[in-house]
């Protein structure tokens, strides 16, 4: 971990490419795997980190990059798997009855000198993926939020929390409010109500991909 942060402030110092410095550190993070959980989303976060600190995104925009390796399961666990398919026929170890594995040779060799072509090829990858679909995805949702929302607000007066709440059920439950949720949070609204309000996020949903 020592290195891995030591190299880390080399190539942000050393203007290394954004890309190839974020896929360089946040997968050796994930190949180093300090701890016994959450390095997954660690690592996710460490490209997202990255590509802040070197001013690939603009200031307060989170890229999406994370919903580009979600839509490409295949490709992002081949980026994985291109090391660790190498690593594990040389690594002698044993797995006990709790599932704990023990190493028994010397492996340090093998993560101080990684190959990360293909986990920076990959992560090309991902980006271009964002910048070509999933942004604009994210941009055309946010645009028919704004509009529903709007919409919403005309046929009944509630504060913004709660028009946010009504949204996101009926988005989760394909465009409609269920009946347990109505009980729960939206019983003072009438029928008609309800149904009108389904209505307008009918509309304002009817050509975007529900994130």
């Amino acid at each position: 971990m020592e290195g891995l942060l030591s190299a880390h402030k080399r190539m942000e110092e050393g203007n290394v490419p954004v890309v190839v410095h974020a896929a360089a550190i946040a997968y050796g993070f994930v190949f180093l795997h300090p701890f016994e959980d959450g390095n997954g989303r660690i690592h996710r976060f460490l490209i997202h980190n990255i590509f802040a600190r070197q001013g690939l995104t603009p200031q307060g925009l989170m890229f999406p990059i994370s919903a580009s390796m979600a839509k490409q399961p295949g490709q992002y666990n081949d980026s994985l798997e291109a090391f660790s398919r190498k690593l594990m026929p040389m690594v002698d170890y044993d797995i006990d009855e709790h599932g704990e594995m023990a190493v028994k040779n010397d492996t340090g060799y093998w993560y101080r000198y990684i190959d990360m072509t293909a986990q920076a090829e990959a992560l090309f990858l991902f980006v271009q993926e964002t910048i070509g679909t999933v942004l604009i995805e994210e941009l055309q949702f946010l645009q028919s939020y704004d509009r529903t929302k709007k919409a919403l607000q005309n046929i009944v007066d509630m504060p913004d929390r709660k028009i946010d709440l009504f949204m996101r059920f009926c988005l989760q439950n394909n465009r409609k409010l269920s009946s347990r949720k109505r009980a729960k949070h939206f019983q003072l609204l009438s029928d008609a109500e309800v149904s009108e309000m389904e209505d307008a996020i009918r509309a304002g949903y009817s050509s975007t991909r529900i994130q």
